[in-house]
């Protein structure tokens, strides 16, 4: 059975998906952005503030799902720019302290023209 996970308090889908889908005991989560879910803008400039909009939009989404950074299995991270790898990965790792798999590239063009997006797998069980 799947299930859709949708929240407030994350930005609103911006096309035609779900920000989340609970699949058995797995949640696999939409790409998140830094946009302000209460203004629905991008207003963070610089990696290191966008990355921490991402953060706090993700935690939003797994909380909806009755779950938490520590049950992420595996992440995706896309980059504008590779030379804000580290600036990311300062942020990145104050909130995935438990190292969940990862893959990161960069990529050409991200929605809005943000500097990164964020996409998870988490386990519910």
């Amino acid at each position: 059975m799947l299930k859709k996970v949708s929240t407030t308090k994350a930005p609103a889908a911006i096309g035609p998906y779900s920000q989340a889908i609970i699949a058995d005991k797995m949640l696999f989560a939409s790409g998140q952005i830094p946009i302000n879910p209460s203004t629905g803008n991008v207003e963070t400039e610089g990696i290191k503030d966008q990355t921490e909009q991402v953060m706090k939009n993700i935690g939003e989404v797994l909380t909806e799902a009755g779950t938490d950074y520590t049950k992420v299995v595996k992440t995706t991270c896309f980059l504008a720019d590779m030379a804000d790898f580290a600036a990311f990965n300062e942020v990145y790792g104050r909130y995935f302290t438990e190292k969940p798999a990862r893959s990161c590239v960069a990529v050409k063009q991200l929605p809005k023209d943000v500097l990164c997006e964020v996409e998870v797998i988490a386990y519910l069980g």
